[in-house]
């Protein structure tokens, strides 16, 4: 069994969003593994662990991509691969079409595994449009799953309660978190992970000759304008007061 698990660094869940100089910004909080992520890498263990065979933690990013890495190699992922950061702003159907990309590249996967969504981006779009261009069924939201030879009997937590889906292999699989606790890293595995050296694929490597995505950001995000204006109403009694409100609700036609 070969597995991929596609996992993303986010800012830490404590962080505070502001908007500097028209730019969306984290501030200098901490990066972390995505926690939705942290489920996907656990239902991947669990696999290779009833199955046997690889699991392959896969990132599209900067340097920074490698803090997910390392936690997922941590957690017990036997190999870890960044793509190298193309430069400019991807939306989720472009960073879908480069993850399809390196899953096909890597060549044999049977399952490729990823959180329900991201805490930053927080669309849930990237593993069904990941599946779309694999050609692969995209079972999403998983609390259970179980393989039986080529087959993957899966159980969906939705708003009206649970679903079980099959589909053949190879398949793509997002982990909601009912699935259950990730594992905690061990000290030792988090001293391995750090010392790990993880390959960087380039673009041209996954056989990309480029990404351009399909929605932009042009303008500069703005805060917005908040006004608002309030009448203090003075009395000498709260019989006075409640009289002059009275004449003020009715003249502004409130009642």
């Amino acid at each position: 069994m070969k597995i991929v698990v596609c996992v993303k660094q986010t800012p830490d869940t404590a962080a505070d969003l502001t908007i500097e100089g028209g730019k969306v910004s984290w501030g200098d909080a901490a990066l972390i593994l995505n926690p939705w992520d942290e489920y996907a890498v656990e239902a991947a263990l669990q696999q290779k662990e009833l199955l046997g065979g690889t699991v392959i933690a896969l990132s599209l990013g900067d340097e920074n991509a490698e803090i997910a890495l390392r936690y997922a190699l941590a957690m017990g992922a036997d190999e870890a691969l960044r793509i190298a950061d193309p430069g400019s702003a991807l939306d989720t159907s472009a960073v879908a079409h480069v993850l399809a990309a390196a899953i096909q590249k890597l060549g044999g996967v049977d399952l490729a595994f990823f959180g329900r969504q991201t805490i930053d981006g927080g669309s849930g779009l990237v593993p069904a449009q990941t599946a779309r261009l694999l050609g692969w069924p995209a079972l999403t939201l998983a609390s259970a799953l179980a393989v039986h030879g080529d087959e993957v009997r899966v159980e969906r937590s939705i708003e009206e309660g649970r679903q079980t889906v099959r589909a053949k292999l190879p398949a793509v699989i997002s982990l909601s978190r009912d699935f259950g606790q990730p594992r905690f890293p061990s000290f030792l595995n988090k001293r391995k992970a750090d010392r790990a050296t993880i390959p960087v694929w380039s673009l041209v490597d996954t056989g990309v000759a480029e990404v351009t995505p399909h929605v932009t950001w042009s303008d500069p995000a703005l805060t917005p304008i908040r006004e608002s204006n309030c009448e203090f109403i003075n009395g000498g009694s709260p019989e006075e007061i409640a009289e002059k409100l009275a004449e003020k609700i009715l003249a502004e036609k409130v009642l």
